[in-house]
């Protein structure tokens, strides 16, 4: 007989992808090194990181299909490659003063590798762990956000020791060996399979295991409302988030007056909370239900936000921030299991795929409405507010799927009732 997978090994080689692909969100630690060498301005290096989250979407987009139909060991590798060349390839950019290359290796290709290796653990944990969705998604969604608390130590060792070039090959180099090696064990469970006591539990009553509201292809998926609905709040949760991770310390400073070495120290615990987030919603979202926990991320937002105007006390300024954080990034890590309960995992990867166009939308809005706003009205306060306006919306939206839901399954019972549908 053929031995079952470890799904908790599923889950490490899942980890091993994201860590490494998380290390985008370290880019900060290039931009000094970069315009001190070359020259170029701060907004042009700055560019090449909002390059590769572009194509982190767009390849999502693209490519989820791509994981459904050739599985998600070949779609690690074909992240190793893409990523592996476009950080590698980054440092020939370098050797040659040539900011385009620098654009098409780590924008291009490094978002390409990006989008494919962020979706293709997703559905299989999703299958291996069907009674822990959020947990299994947390697990790896969690190696992304801490990834750059990982990776930007080592990035400013390597740059001050060995210099900008060398450093991306060495980066590009380990990046592939371990996005390759983590592929190779992921691999979806047999047809049928259950973990160990799913069925017995299933069937006893001693736990109750909730169906998918339905088994869609993600073609499908894009025509209901219910998945414009993901779409609307995940953009606004993450422009909001992505705004106040990339003015955090300006933002301390202006608001409560908090300094500069306090600032950057407050940014280091945003990576911790943003990571913590991740795993701590997405496993809760398990008891509670996803959504419940999108009604909590939203109703938390909302007061955070109208509150963080008013704030003078520096530790309450941060406490607050830290808890909107951690929703930025329980938003993340719970939108797999999400998805799976509402389209099921017929096709999850696709449809995960195309909701994260929402986040390369952000990835552009966000820090250009922040810069806009603080333009215009000389101050972040305006901002927070409007903010806070927007988690309204979201919060409405999060109502609308639930009735969304409600409606599905109230037809589904008559269905059941009238013997039109098996189960």
């Amino acid at each position: 007989m053929e031995k079952t997978k470890n799904r908790w090994l599923i889950a490490l080689s899942a980890v091993g992808i994201h860590i490494s692909i998380g290390s985008v969100y370290a880019w900060s630690v290039f931009t000094n090194p970069i315009t001190e060498q070359f020259g170029w301005d701060l907004s042009s290096v700055q560019l090449t990181f909002s390059i590769a989250i572009l194509f982190l979407g767009l390849s999502a987009a693209f490519l989820g299909h791509f994981v459904e139909k050739y599985g998600p060991r070949k779609a690690g590798i074909l992240s190793a490659c893409f990523f592996g060349i476009g950080i590698a390839g980054s440092g020939f950019a370098i050797l040659l003063e040539n900011i385009y290359l620098l654009y098409i290796f780590y924008g291009v290709f490094g978002g390409i590798g990006l989008g494919v290796g962020y979706i293709t653990p997703v559905s299989t944990l999703v299958k291996w762990f069907p009674d822990r969705r959020g947990l299994a998604t947390g697990l790896a969604i969690m190696g992304f956000g801490f990834a750059s608390m990982v990776s930007s130590p080592i990035m400013a060792s390597l740059i001050s020791s060995l210099g900008l070039a060398t450093t991306f090959f060495i980066l590009g180099s380990s990046y592939f060996v371990i996005i390759m090696a983590s592929a190779q064990y992921l691999e979806p469970p047999k047809a049928g399979w259950a973990p160990k006591g799913f069925d017995i539990n299933a069937t006893s009553g001693s736990k109750v295991i909730k169906k998918d509201l339905a088994q869609l292809t993600a073609n499908e998926a894009v025509r209901t409302k219910r998945f414009w609905y993901l779409w609307i709040m995940l953009f606004i949760n993450i422009t909001c988030g992505i705004a106040i991770i990339s003015v955090a310390s300006p933002l301390a400073q202006e608001t409560v007056g908090m300094t500069a070495v306090a600032a950057a120290t407050m940014v280091g615990l945003i990576g911790v909370f943003n990571g913590l987030g991740r795993i701590g919603w997405a496993s809760f979202s398990d008891v509670i239900g996803r959504p419940n926990t999108y009604l909590a991320f939203f109703a938390i937002q909302i007061a955070a936000y109208f509150l963080l105007p008013s704030i003078s006390h520096a530790i309450m300024f941060q406490i607050v921030i830290f808890a909107a954080i951690t929703c930025y990034g329980g938003g993340f890590a719970s939108i797999p299991a999400y998805i799976g309960d509402l389209f099921g995992t017929k096709q999850l990867s696709a449809i995960h795929g195309y909701i994260l166009t929402a986040w390369a939308a952000a990835g552009l809005v966000g820090p250009i409405l922040t810069a806009q706003l603080r333009e215009v009205t000389g101050s972040y306060q305006i901002m927070m507010y409007i903010f806070g306006a927007m988690f309204i919306v979201a919060l409405v939206v999060s109502i609308l799927v639930r009735f969304d839901i409600a409606r599905i399954k109230k037809q589904q019972e008559a269905k059941l009732q009238k013997g039109e549908i098996a189960s």
